[in-house]
Formats: C-alpha cells, sequence, structure tokens
C-alpha cells in the first residue's frame, strides 16, 4: 500500500529538485549560449538547445507518472529511483558548471582561445560522468523490467542520457 504523505512528500521534494537537475546540466550544456564569442559553433548550440526540452519533459513525465493514482506502488518506487539517480546525476555535473560558464566573461582570445581546453575538459569530464551514471540507470532499468510502466520509463530516460552523451562527445571532439 502506498504511503500517501511520503509520496506526497517526495513528490514535492521531486518538483523542487526538478529544477535543480534540469538547470545544472542544462547549465552545463547551454551557458555558452550566452555568449557567441564563445569557443562553440552556431550548430553545436543548436544541438544544445534541442537537449533543453528533452530534459525538461523528462522529469515533468517522471514526477506526473509517479503521481498518477493508476501506477502501480512498484513501479512508483522505480520512477522515484530513476529521479533519485537523475538527482545524482545533476549533482555530480554542477561541479562543470562554473568551468563552462566562465566561457561567456572570457572573449576575444582569437585563435588561440583559452576557453577552448576549459570547455573540452568540462564536456569530457560531463561525458564521463553522464557514461557512469547510465551504468547505475542500467542496472535500475534491469530491476524495474517487470513494472511496465517504471520499465519504459527507464529506457526513455536512459535515451535521454545516450542523446546527452552523443552532443557532449561530438562538441568535445571538434573542440
Amino acid at each position: 500500500m502506498r504511503d500517501g504523505f511520503s509520496r506526497i512528500g517526495f513528490s514535492i521534494f521531486a518538483h523542487a529538485q526538478q529544477g535543480v537537475f534540469g538547470l545544472a546540466l542544462i547549465a552545463i550544456l547551454s551557458l555558452p549560449t550566452a555568449s557567441k564569442a564563445g569557443v562553440l559553433s552556431e550548430n553545436d548550440l543548436q544541438k544544445v538547445e534541442a537537449l533543453k526540452p528533452l530534459f525538461a519533459n523528462l522529469m515533468i513525465d517522471l514526477s506526473q507518472t509517479a503521481k498518477r493514482p493508476d501506477v502501480a506502488a512498484a513501479d512508483v518506487n522505480c520512477i522515484n529511483s530513476t529521479i533519485q539517480e537523475l538527482l545524482q546525476i545533476s549533482d555530480e555535473l554542477a561541479s562543470y558548471e562554473y568551468l563552462i560558464a566562465m566561457d561567456r566573461d572570457i572573449k576575444d582570445f582569437g585563435d588561440k582561445n583559452p576557453m577552448r581546453d576549459l570547455v573540452k575538459f568540462a564536456a569530457d569530464k560531463s561525458s564521463a560522468i553522464l557514461t557512469s551514471e547510465r551504468k547505475r540507470l542500467a542496472q535500475l532499468s534491469d530491476q524495474c523490467a517487470r513494472f511496465p510502466v517504471a520499465s519504459s520509463k527507464t529506457q526513455e530516460t536512459l535515451q535521454v542520457i545516450d542523446t546527452t552523451t552523443t552532443v557532449l562527445t561530438s562538441i568535445r571532439d571538434r573542440l
């Protein structure tokens, strides 16, 4: 049986933290968009912009699904675990936000822009974190495989992580 208070409490926590995950990861990926004089190309910026709705929609969907009364308690537990994993990813990625944010403040270096190495480093480390955390999410997906709603939600989460990793790797390889 579901504990309504715990579920509501977690739901409120998840909604409050939803912004943290979304902002941390999106900030890591998009802060250079504030600077056209940064090291990312217009194409890179467009790819990054395309990630924003993926994360926003994922977190909203997970949160709303966990609140639905027709979703089994076991599914809700797995979905909540997925949300927790995403929050963990957010915490780990937040440390690289500052490094990338510096790109908008340091401009006009021409071809020898030291920000290139800094953004490349941050993208590389962010990709490494996503790759590592993807393994944890894959294990969670295996554990939740017998719960149909949670299984589909963890698969969606893995797809978003894979898409983000691909974009970061692409950007890093061009720097």
